[in-house]
């Protein structure tokens, strides 16, 4: 029993040491690739961040800084797909923002979005305030109010209480209605969401997945599109003007 715990204490030992020695590794290679950056050498600071990513670090700094590099290289596909990663882990930093407008500024494509109704709009801006995760929650805290509310309605005396509990209890359970149906459809649209970055300096998206199908537009470097579908080495995208094709999956690189 006693060699059994010795052993456990040595790999937990053993496991520490590693994570430490790894942390302590990736904050040095950090430093590397931030002083390789700021003399202007962004071909060595490039490859530094990237080691970093490579041992499952990831954060909104190294992916803003790599994004950085990357642009100033001249380099606007990798420089806005880097910024977007960033985005992903940091949705309302202002910098990554300012930056990502700067290197979106550069690109060639000019796509325009299809317009929306008014209604939709405000819906958008309603359900889009929240992840479905957060819209779950909001339901489960409602949950919890109409259960109390009615409760307290059953054991109220009074006729004004009652019927505050009551409209209150009902209120709520209209709020789960609404926060359960909005958390069912932003999470069916966000695994529909596969955002990418076009990387190839030009690609022609072609009608169907072959070489031999008519060409129907062409992308240029540093465009988001979504993926919609994916056929062997082909991938079919649609663009925010809601414009559809296939191109080679190896011109595309997936968020």
């Amino acid at each position: 029993m006693k060699t059994k715990i010795t052993y456990l204490l040595l790999v937990l030992i053993s496991s520490c040491a590693l994570v430490f020695g790894q942390e302590n590794a990736n904050e040095t290679l950090f430093e590397a690739a931030n002083k390789a950056y700021n003399e202007g050498n962004y071909a060595e600071a490039i490859p530094q961040y990237k080691s970093i990513l490579e041992t499952g670090n990831h954060s909104a700094a190294i992916y803003y800084n790599l994004g950085n590099a990357y642009y100033k290289s001249n380099e606007i596909g990798p420089s806005i797909y880097y910024f977007e990663k960033a985005l992903q882990l940091s949705p309302n930093d202002k910098d990554i923002l300012n930056n990502l407008d700067f290197a979106r500024n550069m690109t060639i494509d000019a796509i325009e979005p299809l317009p929306k109704t008014q209604l939709s709009k405000f819906i958008g801006n309603i359900t889009g305030k929240f992840s479905y995760n957060q819209w779950a929650w909001i339901a489960v805290i409602c949950g919890f109010l109409c259960v109390i509310s009615f409760l307290l309605y059953q054991f109220a005396y009074e006729t004004l209480k009652k019927r505050i509990y009551f409209i209150i209890s009902f209120i709520a359970f209209l709020f789960i209605l609404g926060t359960v149906a909005i958390a069912f459809q932003q999470y069916g649209k966000a695994q529909k969401d596969r955002p990418a970055i076009i990387f190839a300096q030009e690609t022609a998206v072609k009608a169907e997945p072959n070489l031999r199908s008519d060409e129907v537009f062409v992308l240029h470097e540093g465009t988001k599109v979504q993926i919609v579908d994916t056929l062997d080495n082909w991938k079919k995208i649609q663009l925010i003007d809601g414009k559809i094709g296939w191109i080679i999956a190896e011109d595309v690189k997936e968020l």
